[in-house]
């Protein structure tokens, strides 16, 4: 079991705050998540302060997110009333298999202590793609220290253990997007 000693302790709202928002390229790993699919549905794990959730729900797709901390999915929920946040763990998904078109994981991934068993969740609870959008392995003075990062070719192997058929490895300005496809 995780004990979650790499997830994240700031405030909901720093990761909302103008540099951090600056890092993501949120339309662009929106685009790249959907692209070639016609989505509806997608799961929005460890969504924070519900960064990710919004800008797929702007898109006019069904979003559920789930987070550890309740304090982020309190202010989450706060800010976007009609989307269904609830309390879980990413390593245990807490819904049938097939239920999301997409399953998206924001910086969160490398949390994992559980790398294979959290992307088959991902795998299993996801009807298309599951997608993560991580730091480069590289030392930074942003984000996570260098030994909680993820080399790519961890994240591809580990796919690749839980099931999925291919997976993308996206360079972008200052992240990784893993697009990890089902067929």
């Amino acid at each position: 079991m995780n004990n979650h000693h790499k997830q994240f302790k700031g405030s909901p709202e720093f990761l909302r705050s103008p540099e951090r928002l600056a890092l993501l390229e949120i339309p662009r790993v929106v685009a790249l998540s959907i692209e070639g699919l016609s989505p509806n549905t997608v799961m929005d794990v460890g969504t924070g302060s519900g960064v990710f959730a919004q800008a797929f729900a702007e898109k006019g797709l069904g979003v559920t997110a789930i987070d550890l901390s309740l304090r982020m999915l309190t202010y989450a929920k706060q800010l976007m009333p009609d989307i269904p946040f609830i309390q879980a763990r990413m390593e245990a998904l807490p819904f049938p298999s097939g239920t999301f078109d997409i399953i998206f994981l924001g910086q969160v991934l490398h949390e994992t202590d559980t790398l294979t068993q959290t992307l088959s969740q991902l795998h299993r609870c996801a009807r298309e793609r599951g997608i993560a959008l991580e730091w480069p392995y590289k030392e930074e003075p942003a984000g996570p220290p260098l030994h909680h990062r993820l080399r790519p070719e961890q994240v591809e192997a580990s796919a690749s253990r839980a099931g999925f058929s291919r997976v993308d490895v996206i360079a972008l300005q200052r992240m990784v997007l893993y697009r990890m496809h089902r067929f």
